[in-house]
This record gives C-alpha cells, structure tokens and sequence, in this order.
C-alpha cells in the first residue's frame, strides 16, 4: 500500500483500529512493523520509505491516470504479505484486503497487488471487501501473439499466486476467441480461488458441459507447435494449462458456448420483451407492494447500464433483485455483473427508472416461473 507519508504511523494508533476478540496485534519494536493474527491467517506488515516520490510507474501496473499518479507521489509503503491459500485460499487474501483498507482510510494512498500488476484505489479497496466476490479485481489477463496463422494467442493469467495456486493459460486462440477465453479463465480462476478447482489430468465439464482437462505447463507445452521459445520470456513461472480431454491444444470447441455470452440479443426479442415488460409494470408492481412478509417470492428487473470497456461505450442488459420501490423507480441489487467490466459490479445497490426496464421476471423458492405463469399471477392484480 503506497502512501505519501514518508513516516509509518503509531502502533499504538494502528493497534486500537486493528485489535478486537478476534484479531491480535502484535507490533515489532522498531515500531515499523506489526503482525495480525485472525482466522488462522498470519498478515505481516513492513513499512519502507524513500527520500523522494518515485516520479515514474512500471508500464505493466493497471489502474487509473489517478492511481498511477498516486502512485508516482508515494513516499512510503505498507509491504502486506500473507501465506497464500492458507487456511483456505480465498480467507488470506480478504484478511490482507481489509489490513489494506483499513491503512488506506488511516492515510490514503493505492494499493498494489504485485502478483496481478494491478493498482487499486481506495474506492476500489472498499468495493472489493464489501461487495461480493469477483475475480477481475484479483486478476489480469495478458494476450500474446505466440506463433503465426488465425490462431496465434497465448492468453494467460496474473494474479493467481496469493490464492496459492499456479496462473492458468491457454493457447491458439484467435482475436474473436478473447471475450470468450476471459469469460472461461474466470470462471475457472473464482473456482480455483476458493478451493473448488479440478484435479489436474483430470477431464471434467464447464458449467456449460465443453471437456477440458489442466495439466501442468511443463507437461502440456510439451506437444505446442509452432510457439518460440522466446515467447515464454518473462513468464518463466509455472502455469495450469488448459487443453482437450485428449491433451490437445484445440480449444475451440471448448469456447463455444462462451462465445454465446457475448452475442447480441436480436433486436425484435429487445422489442418484444420491453413491451411485455412495460404492459405487465403495473401489475408487477402492485404485487410487489401486496407481497408477504416471509413469501418465497422474488421479484427481478431487466435494465440497460452503460460500460466503458478499453474506451468504447457498450451498453449491458443486467438483472437486478427488486428490493424497493419510489416513484417511478426500482432500487433494487444487481444479481450480474457486468460482463466487459467492473463498473457495475454483483452485489452492487442500483436505482432504475420504470421507464427504461426492458423485461422482467419473478421466482418462486428459487425457481423462475415461465412466462404463462407470471402473466397469470399479474393478472390477478387487474381489476375486473
């Protein structure tokens, strides 16, 4: 964690924000280090400084123009390590997150997770530890063209290291497979994360039924063609890689349905379900203020929110768990995130104007009901 403060702050001051019941504090005594101990999960935290801000930032970091500018004026650091996937690989992570926060609020500064290149902002922090889990915060993908031909990306990942497990990686993937290959490692990485991956050499199903198997990189580049040595300089670590139930590098099938994610929702089902969704508000609305206080019913919206991915302006249909209703507004919780960025994150609290719901849903006991079965229970909200 990067600060302007060239001098730690007081133990004794730290000691009151982090000691409880269920975290020790204990401080070193050069007064420029502490240990926290909770949930079986050791934090170490040094302080460094240096006489005069860095003026520069590596060209890997991720972040905003107003985290690297942060970043350039820091003149001292909260080094925060932890032993990764220890007591279980997500647990460690979140105990140096909120170690992080808990610093950042003290003295402001951007947090840098040297295992993914990325910076954070103290809003970010904030996100990442109330909000839930989503691995993008925790990850960057790198693409890098490794041979020659329609399929020459080797796609990987940073940041898998403080979950205690490898980065993963994929190979022979082309420029319209990207989307589709982000959408698979992350899922696959938030598996990893909490200790529910696949054993390795071991064929097993996405959530979409495609076979895969991971095997370790040094067994899997074995048989990859056509890829330089040199590609693999400055990522001489070890990865997962991803192939075919036969060990193969040919993964497109495997990105199939992934691709599907990000196809267009035809413009006369945009039309329809609006329409639908904005003759049946009136009622869906009414039922929702007649609902019981301990009824299995869940009322969900389908909205537009604006994302900015790599500059461009891309507009996502996301659903979102109603919770209140004002004057011609829902506030309700998004139950997806946005799919090109975090802008809008799951789990996030949303304000949407009638206006512009575009479909809409109810659940009952966490089954969705088809929709002859919604329009019927609407319809006994009409007046005869």
């Amino acid at each position: 964690m990067a600060t302007e403060a060239a001098q730690p702050l007081s133990l004794e001051l730290l000691r009151a924000d982090f000691e409880s019941d269920d975290v020790s504090f204990q401080p070193s005594e050069d007064g420029r280090s502490f240990l926290l101990e909770a949930d079986g999960t050791r934090v170490d935290v040094h302080f460094d400084s240096r006489e005069a801000p860095m003026s520069w930032t590596p060209e890997l970091l991720t972040g905003s123009e107003e985290a690297h500018a942060q970043l350039r004026k820091a003149r001292g650091f909260y080094r925060i390590a932890f032993e990764p996937g220890d007591p279980q690989p997500s647990t460690a992570v979140f105990e140096a997150l909120w170690c992080a926060r808990a610093l950042i609020e003290k003295v402001g500064g951007v947090l840098v997770d040297v295992t993914a290149f990325k910076l954070h902002e103290a809003g970010d922090v904030e996100e990442i530890t109330e909000l839930e889990f989503d691995i993008r915060d925790h990850l960057n993908l790198h693409a890098v063209e490794a041979t020659e031909g329609d399929t020459p990306l080797w796609v990987h990942t940073h940041g898998m290291e403080k979950f205690g497990v490898r980065d993963l990686e994929i190979f022979h993937l082309s420029e319209d497979d990207l989307l589709p290959a982000e959408s698979f490692l992350h899922e696959l990485c938030a598996d990893l994360a909490f200790g529910q991956g696949p054993a390795l050499r071991t064929q097993v199903e996405t959530s979409e039924g495609q076979s895969f198997m991971l095997v370790p990189s040094e067994e899997a580049r074995a048989n990859l063609l056509g890829v330089p040595l040199d590609a693999f300089e400055g990522h001489e670590g070890l990865f997962l890689t991803a192939v075919s139930p036969l060990g193969r590098h040919n993964t497109g099938e495997l990105l199939r349905p992934f691709r599907e994610r990000f196809e267009k929702e035809p413009e006369e089902r945009t039309r329809a379900l609006r329409e639908s969704a904005q003759g049946l508000l009136p009622a869906f609305v009414a039922r929702f203020h007649r609902r019981g206080l301990m009824e299995p019913l869940n009322f969900v919206v389908r909205a537009p929110f604006e994302t900015h991915p790599e500059g461009e302006t891309v507009s996502e249909n996301l659903w979102l768990e109603v919770q209140q209703l004002e004057e011609e507004k829902v506030l309700g919780r998004l139950l997806d995130g946005a799919a090109y960025t975090t802008e809008w994150r799951k789990g996030a609290q949303v304000a949407v104007a009638y206006a512009q719901i575009n479909a809409l849903s109810l659940s009952r006991e966490g089954r969705q009901l088809d929709e002859d079965e919604v329009r019927a229970l609407l319809g006994s909200e009409r007046p005869m």
